[in-house]
C-alpha cells in the first residue's frame, strides 16, 4: 500500500467524507479512489474556511481536511491556518513538501517549521512505515482537548514508498475530563450565594454538544446568560433568561448585567482580551470552565476554575445544584429586569431596523432576512467589520449550531467559505453568508466554486460602495484620492458565474427578492442577493460600566 491510499484509508476509517484543496497535492486523486469527495476552490484560504466550517457544523465528530500544493500552495494557506488557530477550530491541513533533501533548504517554504506557531502540531512525513503513527497522533490531538488546526507535511518524493499491510490504524479516541468534585461544589455554592450572577458561554459549549445540559443549568438556577460571538446559538436567545450575545458591537442587556454582576461563570470559553469581543469588567469574582489549562487566568483573574469538558461539568454542577435545591429558582425579577433593558434598547434602534430610506439601512435588510427565513433551519455566518457588528446583537438564535461566530482575528472573506462548508455539512440547511463589498474583493471569485461544486448558499452582500468603518480614520485618503470608494456590480458577476444575482435598491423588494432567493436555493442554484445600502457606521457598542455592587 503506497502512502497516498493509506492516508486515503485512515480519512475513511476517521469518518471523513470531504476534503477540499487546490491542485497539486496527490491527495486529492487518491481521496477521489477512496470516494472522499474532493472540492477544488479557486484559493486556499476559502477552501480550508470551508473545512473548518465541517468541524464546526459536527462539533467536530467529522474533522474538515484541506490539502494543498508544496511551495506557493502552502504559502498561501498560511492565513486560513492561522484563522482557524485563533478561533480553536479542529482543522487537519496536509500540505505537500518539498523533496525531503530539499525541506530544509532556504528559500524553500517549510510547513512543518512555518506553521507550527499556529497549529496544535506540525509534523512530516519522512518514511513510509512512520504513516500510522502519525496519523494517529495528528487525529488524536484534533479529537481532544481545545481544538486548533493540525498539519501534517507530505513531501513529494515519498508517495511511492510502502506503508506496511495489514494497515495498522483504528480510529482516534476521545477522552474526556471533569473537574474536581470540590470544586463544583464549591462553584455550586457560589453562585446558588452570588446576589446577582450572569452566565457567559462560549464555543466549548459546542465542542461539547451541551446545550441540553445548559438550558437546564439556566432554568434551575434562574442566572441570565449570555454568549460570546463563537459560542452564539448555544443557548436559545428568544428564552427569557437570555441576554443575547455578541462580539464588539453587543445588545445593551449583555452590557447592563455583566457590569452590574457580583459573579461571572464562564462556561466553555476561554476569556481571551480581544477587541473584538465581548469585554469583562474588573472586580468580579469568576468562575472559569475551559478544557485548556493554558487557559485558566490566562487574562483575568479566576477565583475557581474548573477544567474539563463542559457537558461532564454542567452535569456535575447539576447534580450538586438539584441536592441543594427543592426546584427551580423565582426568576421574575431578573425576566422584568431583562425586558425592561431589552425593550428599552431595541427601541432605540428600531428606526434603523424598520427604515424606508434609500439607500437601504442595512440594519433593515438584516431585520427583515431574519422575519423571513425559517430561523430553525437556517444557518448564518458574518464577515469582518461592518456585517459582523450590523448581525449579531439583533439576530436571535433559537437553534444549536445556527449561527457560526467568529472574531478573535477578522480576515476579510472568511464568511463565505464559512457558509460553503456549513451547507456541505448540512445539506438540507438554508446557509447564509453576509459580507460586504471590502470582503467580497478578498475571496469573490469562490462564488463559481459554489457554482460548479454545487454549493447552493446564500451569500447577502451590504454594498456600500466604500469602506465605512475607515471613513473616520482616512479623512484626507478619502477627501483627496478616494481611497476608501469600492465598486462593483455583484449581482452580475454571479449570474456569470452561472448562479442566482439580484440587485435590490428599495425597502419594498427586500423581502420578496430575499424569498426569491430562498427558492433559488432549494433548486440547487447558489445566490447572491445584492443590497445597495447606506454607509452606516453606528453600531451597538457600550463601554465597560464600573460599578460597585
Amino acid at each position: 500500500m503506497k502512502v497516498g491510499e493509506a492516508i486515503a484509508e485512515i480519512l475513511k476509517r476517521e469518518g471523513i467524507e470531504v476534503v477540499a484543496g487546490y491542485p497539486l497535492n496527490h491527495m486529492l486523486e487518491y481521496s477521489a479512489k477512496a470516494d472522499i469527495r474532493p472540492i477544488i476552490v479557486r484559493q486556499e484560504r476559502v477552501g480550508l474556511h470551508m473545512a473548518d466550517a465541517i468541524s464546526r457544523m459536527t462539533s467536530g465528530e467529522k474533522i474538515g481536511v484541506f490539502v494543498m500544493q508544496h511551495g506557493p500552495g502552502a504559502e498561501n494557506a498560511f492565513g486560513g491556518v492561522a484563522q482557524a488557530y485563533g478561533e480553536s477550530v479542529p482543522l487537519l491541513v496536509m500540505p505537500m513538501g518539498y523533496d525531503r533533501k530539499a525541506a530544509h533548504v532556504e528559500p524553500n517554504f517549510n510547513s512543518v517549521t512555518s506553521m507550527r506557531s499556529v497549529t496544535k502540531s506540525a509534523e512530516p512525513i519522512t518514511s513510509g512505515a512512520d504513516v500510522p503513527d502519525i496519523m494517529r497522533r495528528a487525529f488524536s490531538r484534533l479529537r481532544n482537548g481545545r481544538g486548533g488546526p493540525v498539519l501534517v507535511e507530505i513531501p513529494k518524493d515519498i508517495w511511492q514508498e510502502e506503508v506496511p499491510e495489514p494497515l495498522d490504524y483504528v480510529p482516534a479516541k476521545i477522552a474526556r475530563s471533569m473537574p474536581d468534585p470540590a470544586e463544583i461544589e464549591a462553584a455550586v455554592d457560589l453562585l446558588l450565594s452570588a446576589k446577582r450572577p450572569v452566565i457567559y458561554a462560549g464555543q466549548g459549549v459546542h465542542y461539547a454538544k451541551a446545550w441540553p445540559e445548559l438550558k437546564e443549568f439556566v432554568e434551575l438556577s434562574g442566572i441570565p446568560i449570555c454568549t460570546s460571538l463563537e459560542g452564539k446559538s448555544a443557548f436559545p436567545e428568544t428564552h427569557e433568561l437570555a441576554l443575547g450575545s455578541g462580539g464588539a458591537a453587543i445588545p445593551r442587556t449583555v452590557r447592563h448585567f455583566l457590569d452590574r454582576s457580583d459573579v461571572i461563570f464562564g462556561v466553555g470559553c476561554s476569556f481571551t482580551k480581544t477587541s473584538f469581543g465581548v469585554a469583562m469588567p474588573s472586580g468580579k469574582t469568576v468562575i472559569h470552565n475551559t478544557n485548556d489549562a493554558n487557559h485558566l487566568a490566562k487574562d483575568i483573574p479566576l477565583e475557581i476554575g474548573l477544567l474539563g469538558d463542559s457537558r461532564l461539568t454542567l452535569t456535575a454542577m447539576l447534580d450538586v445544584m438539584k441536592a441543594r435545591l427543592s426546584g427551580p429558582r423565582d426568576r421574575s425579577a431578573v425576566v422584568a429586569e431583562i425586558k425592561e433593558v431589552h425593550e428599552g434598547w431595541l427601541a432605540e434602534w428600531l428606526p434603523k431596523l424598520t427604515s424606508d430610506e434609500a439607500p437601504l439601512s442595512p440594519y433593515r435588510v438584516l431585520w427583515d432576512l431574519q422575519k423571513t427565513v425559517d430561523m430553525p433551519n437556517t444557518i448564518i455566518t458574518h464577515d469582518a467589520g461592518s456585517p459582523r457588528d450590523q448581525l449579531s446583537p439583533f439576530w436571535q438564535c433559537e437553534t444549536p449550531l445556527s449561527y457560526i461566530g467568529w472574531g478573535k482575528t477578522t480576515q476579510l472573506g472568511y464568511g463565505l467559505g464559512l457558509a460553503m462548508g456549513a451547507k456541505v455539512a448540512c445539506p438540507d440547511k438554508l446557509c447564509i453568508n453576509v459580507w460586504g463589498d471590502a470582503a467580497i474583493g478578498f475571496t469573490g471569485m469562490d462564488f463559481e466554486t459554489c457554482v460548479r461544486e454545487r454549493i447552493p448558499i446564500m451569500s447577502v452582500l451590504l454594498n456600500n460602495y466604500c469602506m465605512a468603518l475607515e471613513l473616520d480614520v482616512m479623512p484626507v485618503s478619502t477627501e483627496k484620492y478616494r481611497s476608501t470608494d469600492i465598486s462593483g456590480n455583484y449581482a452580475d458577476m454571479a449570474t456569470a458565474f452561472g448562479g442566482y444575482g439580484e440587485r435590490v435598491t428599495r425597502p419594498e423588494d427586500i423581502v420578496p427578492a430575499i424569498l426569491r432567493g430562498i427558492e433559488k436555493t432549494q433548486q440547487g442554484i447558489p445566490v447572491l442577493l445584492e443590497f445597495m445600502t447606506s454607509k452606516e457606521t453606528v453600531t451597538s457598542r457600550y463601554k465597560v460600566e464600573e460599578l460597585t455592587i
